[in-house]
């Protein structure tokens, strides 16, 4: 995608220090997937976690998104490699769609290929639950 078509994005500052800790990794480093996420935090506007706003798609939040392009409705919740699970809906921040809704508001959509070369157009339509909204700043 263009950069200038990509969607403006938020993050919180709590997020951004774990995301960069977790991209000094040796098993991450210099990766595509790496430094596809390196460049989404690096165009990001940072807040705050308390200033964080509640529609805003932070680490470990759940939300629904739509793919335009088909109807499909997916629950999805945003997290770190390590607990990632394609099975429950748990989406590692490191997949291309998972570094892709990082700091995305509601309403916001991405263009994505799923895997097998097939386009997406995910829009997201409800945040269940944001860590920060919640004052669950722990994860």
């Amino acid at each position: 995608m263009n950069p200038s078509t990509l969607p403006p994005i938020t993050l919180s500052s709590l997020d951004v220090r774990r995301l960069e800790a977790l991209l000094e990794m040796p098993g991450h480093r210099d990766t595509p997937a790496a430094l596809a996420l390196d460049q989404e935090i690096g165009r990001a506007t940072v807040l705050a976690p308390e200033n964080m706003p509640a529609n805003v798609v932070t680490m470990n939040s759940t939300v629904v998104c739509v793919d335009d392009v088909t109807g499909d409705t997916h629950p999805l919740t945003l997290v770190y490699p390590r607990d990632a699970d394609a099975a429950t809906g748990k989406v590692s921040v490191l997949a291309p769609v998972g570094s892709a809704l990082l700091g995305l508001s509601l309403g916001q959509q991405i263009d994505w290929q799923a895997p097998g070369g097939r386009p997406m157009r995910l829009r997201v339509v409800e945040i269940r639950y944001q860590p920060e909204a919640a004052g669950d700043l722990t994860h």
